[in-house]
């Protein structure tokens, strides 16, 4: 018996044209800028394979990277007022919220710097709010 090999024509990789660039680490940087603009005293780790995240007594967002987009996950979005309607991804959540940043979007500035204004906000009111360890209760 003879075998036949099966072959599959496999596509060519998609190539992004040559007058484009990668937007997306400009995106995130720039991002980066306004959050230590708003908070200086904001903290900024890389978790989860690399994921930046922006931290003031608790998590503010994270800032991750997808071919498409950059997504800005705010742990406690569903908790915070948006009155420009920035949050546009994760809204079904009973605590997330998302912004999902896609090539050639402008970014609402001041309406990103009061939403992390509130998520700081929000974070040091629940930790001022918490008994200190070793504290004695009434």
């Amino acid at each position: 018996m003879t075998k036949i090999a099966k072959t599959t024509k496999k596509a060519a990789p998609k190539k992004a044209p040559p007058h484009t660039s990668d937007w997306r680490p400009e995106t995130l940087a720039r991002v980066r800028a306004l959050i230590q603009e708003v908070d200086p005293e904001a903290v900024e780790t890389l978790k989860w394979r690399g994921v930046p995240v922006w931290e003031h007594d608790g998590i503010i967002c994270t800032g991750e990277t997808y071919k498409d987009k950059v997504k800005l996950t705010f742990a406690k979005g569903a908790a915070l007022d948006d009155p420009a309607g920035l949050f546009n991804a994760s809204l079904d959540g009973n605590v997330r919220r998302a912004i999902d940043i896609e090539a050639g979007d402008k970014i609402n500035e001041t309406a990103l710097k009061a939403l992390v204004r509130a998520a700081v906000t929000l974070n040091t009111a629940k930790h001022a709010a918490r008994p200190r360890k070793g504290a004695r209760r009434g």
